[in-house]
């Protein structure tokens, strides 16, 4: 898992680890891989939650800081501060030849040309880093991607948020043609997957939502890990969206489930 990993802030000021990196690291560490996170933070941060899993870290001199505020109209989102951009340098050697690479830039901080240093792996994507801009006071909204024609194509499988997008399918119905997979979360609705020619919509189980923050982020880490295995896009995302589901149900990285959780999510997957 190559990206920053995050403070967030919380209503009460205080804050938590989080990033893509952190959320699908955890996934992947749960769903027994043996994940590795390599990430740009500053020495200060608290790592104690990723513990068990090998990290190679890029000592920065601030952290990337978000605050997520969430209102009956979406969620608001600020960046606060940037860490500094991911060097292709940071990977241990060792790790240069993985089954899976997952790539999630927060804020523009991962250089998508690191893709063309991993042709053997599955090459996975989250995608909302690359469509944020933020103004001087740190507010977060949509921006163009205009290296999505150079970026999707050499990718397996692209994931991102509707909301990324703003409820715009109109964005990302020409990328969908781009790339092998692309995969659209979209909440409490579930997923739409675009594969091998087709559009499919997968709806999610009802569950009480305590916390949404890196839910796309462990139904990535999700999605990769069960595709790589079975090579079936569709069942990957019904194993994705279950999982997922459960993560909302607990606040940030205790979202990750449990053994029980993730059988009943493969049972549910391979059953259709």
């Amino acid at each position: 898992m190559l990206g920053s990993l995050t403070l967030d802030v919380l209503p009460d000021g205080s804050s938590v680890l989080g990033g893509t990196a952190a959320y699908a690291g955890c996934m992947a560490h749960a769903l027994g891989q043996r994940a590795g996170i390599v990430a740009a933070v500053a020495p200060d941060a608290d790592l104690t939650a990723l513990a068990g899993i090998p990290l190679a870290v890029q000592p920065a001199a601030v952290s990337t800081v978000y605050e997520n505020r969430y209102t009956a109209e979406g969620r608001v989102q600020y960046l606060h501060h940037r860490t500094d951009d991911l060097k292709f340098e940071t990977v241990p050697v060792a790790w240069r030849a993985p089954r899976i690479v997952h790539i999630g830039p927060l804020a523009h901080d991962v250089d998508p040309a690191l893709l063309a240093h991993f042709p053997n792996a599955l090459r996975g994507l989250t995608a909302q880093g690359w469509l944020r801009r933020w103004d001087a006071g740190g507010r977060v909204t949509r921006c163009a991607w205009p290296q999505a024609e150079a970026v999707l194509p050499a990718a397996d499988v692209v994931v991102l948020s509707i909301e990324d997008v703003q409820g715009d399918w109109a964005a990302v119905e020409p990328w969908a043609k781009l790339t092998r997979i692309l995969v659209v979360t979209e909440a409490e609705r579930g997923a739409t997957v675009f594969a091998a020619g087709a559009r499919r919509q997968f709806g999610a189980p009802r569950v009480a939502v305590v916390d949404p923050t890196g839910a796309g982020d462990m139904f990535a880490a999700a999605f990769l890990i069960f595709y790589q295995r079975t090579r079936d896009p569709w069942s990957a995302a019904r194993f994705a969206i279950e999982l997922a589901s459960v993560s909302v149900t607990r606040a940030g990285l205790l979202g990750v489930p449990a053994a029980g959780e993730i059988a009943a999510a493969e049972a549910a997957a391979r059953a259709g």
